[in-house]
């Protein structure tokens, strides 16, 4: 029984692939380097770092009316954020991204609301004109990002490759966002620590998996502090100010999206979050702004 965990850098955070069955090391790596090529496909097609990716392509159109036709995977994508902000009452907006012209986590300092409120005219999934398979932005200025979901895509994407190429044991971690393919060799579930949101290094809760996806949102990824108070990217499109209720959420789901959007949407609920989880049926642990642990299913 062989075994083999590669790590790698993608999507701006650290990823590994472990892989464990028959066969010999060489032969997960291969199969391994097959699932980092997918995640490195999908973060060239929708880099907004990129010029050439499609969603900078679209982000470059805004305003001149252009309607521009996309392929099938992007047009699930785009629906799959039409769906998303249905069912976060827009909380979960993938126009919402042009508030971190306004808001710079390293600079040490707030933007003003003037910054913001300028910004706000430009955000709003309902104004971007999707149908037959073309979209456009009609105001200039605008864009769109998967930075709310493309992390946890690809993790779906790359486990997808794996178990299609015959592989059943083994997880791929994209900078903590998990899908599992299956068990352990032995058939035991791989145990997996929750980032503790205070702690570097440090873990607060673990949580076994044979199979699904977990993923965490959490406001210590990028931040600023003022006055003890912290400021972190995750930002309410509504009024482009950041969360401030959770330090983290955590949730598993069957596939790292639903896991993503899950914990993601329940950042932006704020007191409302576990009142939303628990209609969703999720399986979740929560850490409020003063340290308090709030779980089921875990």
């Amino acid at each position: 029984m062989a075994s083999l965990t590669l790590p790698f850098a993608a999507m701006a955070s650290a990823c590994e692939i472990h892989l464990e069955g028959a066969g010999t090391v060489v032969s997960l790596r291969g199969a391994a380097l097959s699932a980092v090529a997918e995640v490195q496909r999908i973060e060239a097609k929708y880099s907004r770092y990129r010029a050439d990716s499609i969603l900078s392509r679209i982000n470059a159109a805004a305003g001149t009316g252009r309607p521009l036709p996309v392929d099938s995977e992007t047009a699930g994508l785009l629906d799959f954020a039409a769906s998303l902000f249905q069912s976060s009452g827009g909380l979960f907006d993938i126009t919402s991204g042009v508030l971190r012209r306004a808001w710079d986590f390293r600079c040490g300092r707030l933007p003003g609301e003037a910054a913001l409120q300028a910004l706000l005219p430009l955000i709003g999934w309902p104004q971007v004109r999707w149908a037959d398979g073309c979209v456009s932005l009609p105001r200039p200025g605008m864009e769109i990002d998967f930075g709310g979901f493309g992390k946890e895509y690809a993790a779906d994407r790359a486990a997808t490759a794996l178990m299609e190429a015959g592989h059943r044991h083994g997880w791929v971690n994209l900078g903590g966002d998990i899908r599992v393919l299956g068990p352990r060799a032995d058939g035991q579930p791989w145990r997996f620590g929750i980032r503790h949101p205070r702690q570097d290094r440090a873990t607060i809760a673990t949580v076994e998996l044979v199979s699904g996806a977990l993923a965490t949102s959490g406001d210590y990824e990028r931040f600023l502090e003022l006055d003890g108070k912290r400021y972190c990217h995750i930002l309410n499109p509504l009024t482009g100010w950041p969360v401030q209720t959770w330090q983290s959420i955590s949730a598993t789901a069957p596939a790292c999206v639903a896991a993503g959007a899950l914990t993601t949407i329940a950042m932006l609920k704020g007191l409302a979050a576990p009142a939303f989880l628990a209609d969703q049926q999720a399986s979740y642990l929560a850490v409020d702004a003063t340290g308090r642990l709030l779980h089921h299913g875990f």
